[in-house]
């Protein structure tokens, strides 16, 4: 057995500095794109660097855009996100928001269109992306961050900003540059991932109808047999029974339900069923165990579906996502940890910068179930729950926000992620423009100009009925 090799010293050099600019946005997923196209939004210098050769993360491995809608029907999310909406609109490439009694709304967006158009508002907004370029350390001044050091075929260079906006997911830079975080729930364990892919040829009257017809049968988790009696286009989450009874005929299954996700091109289904727990998303090992097992796991729900669901009897292999999707890693510390308190008492924040109304989704590190917790209406996103412990320049948005692990669980969809960009953006602005900490600028202004925008934040009197904790 080979001895653990050790350490090396790595030589002291000079880094050239590649870019200077006012804001930095580390991260081209739902929340790093609206981050960029904010902070842009009236001239000043902005860039984004992102380690895949395409902006959209998480937009564009098959899943819907959960959350534009709260639990009462009400759109919650506006402002930029809606925009691109618009845009992906234009070119048929998103469906309406479509209420869903599972997941309150979703969202349906084709993969491929989402990479094109978020680049080109990028492009039209004048941000400069980077692609092919991994952040790979920070430059620190005291407990300031000057910029980040970049890794890529070029070599190890800097960027140095004013403001960096951590959009990575993961807390990349957050964690490089000292901010304590925390990982997964009190044990370590984190939400798995899933490989997601895409089936063709199958018949979804089949599939819906088949549901409206005979819910005994096909039962579904929380969402009525009517429902695909009346969508075309649905997600459904379920039949336990077919999932137990392909078991029990010798085919590996890793979850209790059937989760299958229709496409906006005819007879297309993204399937999300492949899970592998223990994934770490920081590491690389982990990660590639994590696309082997994944890719693995296809044959058997491929074949579960065929011989056991409705509607895929002539299904055949289109495609899998183009990586891993990840539900959790790194959380940073901030100046406000949201927790599973806030989310279920519908908790009105004075720093509110974004109404989110997804309920707790935990999906179990360990054997493949799911708790699903509803709050019954809105709950607020608070500044403070961007700004990070320790380190002054940095701002973090998306998944990654100082939260417990079950309030993660709420926040972690997209269309939160994409409304914290936006308001991650404009704040980055107002600090390089006012020469301020993001910590130090006034809230008030920047709720003033997120609804100036057209974003949506909740009125002191909308919530005046409802408890006001942490305020």
């Amino acid at each position: 057995m080979k001895s653990n090799p050790g350490t090396i010293q790595e030589p002291a050099r000079q880094l050239p500095v590649r870019k200077e600019v006012d804001v930095l946005v580390v991260g081209g997923g739902p929340s790093g794109i609206m981050a960029a196209l904010a902070a842009a939004e009236d001239g000043l210098k902005v860039m984004l660097v992102e380690s895949r050769s395409f902006v959209g993360g998480n937009m564009t491995i098959g899943l819907p855009i959960l959350g534009f809608l709260g639990q009462k029907g009400n759109q919650i999310i506006k402002g930029l996100p809606q925009k691109y909406i618009d845009r992906l609109k234009a070119v048929q490439a998103s469906s309406e928001h479509r209420p869903c009694p599972l997941h309150m709304s979703l969202t349906l967006v084709e993969p491929e269109a989402v990479k094109t158009v978020a680049l080109q508002m990028l492009v039209e907004a004048n941000v400069e992306v980077l692609f092919y370029a991994f952040c790979a350390g920070v430059v620190m001044e005291r407990d300031e961050l000057k910029g980040i050091i970049i890794e890529s075929k070029a070599g190890r260079e800097v960027i140095l900003a004013k403001t960096t906006i951590d959009c990575s997911g993961d807390a990349d830079v957050a964690f490089r540059a000292g901010v304590p975080c925390e990982y997964g729930n009190e044990q370590g364990g984190v939400q798995p991932p899933t490989l997601m892919f895409c089936l063709g040829g199958v018949d979804t009257e089949k599939l819906r109808l088949s549901i409206a017809e005979e819910p005994r049968t096909y039962l579904t988790d929380f969402i009525p047999a009517e429902y695909f009696g009346q969508n075309n286009q649905f997600v459904l989450v379920g039949m336990r029974n077919l999932v137990k009874k392909a078991q029990d005929a010798g085919l590996t299954l890793t979850t209790e339900r059937t989760i299958l996700i229709t496409g906006l091109r005819k007879g297309e289904v993204w399937v999300n069923m492949t899970r592998v727990s223990g994934v770490n998303g920081t590491d690389p090992g982990s990660l590639t165990h994590g696309e082997i097992e994944g890719r693995r796991q296809i044959t058997d729900i491929q074949r579960y579906l065929i011989e056991y669901v409705p509607g895929f009897e002539n299904a055949y292999f289109l495609k899998t996502a183009p990586f891993l999707g990840i539900r959790e890693t790194r959380r940073i510390n901030g100046q406000y940890t949201m927790t599973q308190e806030d989310i279920l008492s519908c908790a009105h924040f004075n720093d509110a910068i974004a109404v989110a109304s997804y309920p707790l989704d935990i999906h179990h590190p360990q054997g493949g179930g799911c708790t699903l917790v509803w709050c019954g209406d809105c709950y607020d996103i608070p500044y403070r729950s961007l700004v990070p412990q320790k380190v002054k320049n940095l701002l973090v948005a998306g998944r990654s926000i100082s939260t417990t692990h079950e309030a993660m669980s709420a926040i972690r969809v997209m269309a939160p992620c994409m409304a914290m960009g936006e308001a991650a953006g404009r704040a980055a602005k107002m600090a390089v423009r006012e020469n301020k900490q993001p910590a130090d600028i006034d809230v008030k202004k920047l709720q003033a100009e997120l609804t100036a925008k057209g974003a949506y934040l909740r009125t002191p009197q909308s919530v005046a009925n409802r408890k006001q904790p942490n305020t």
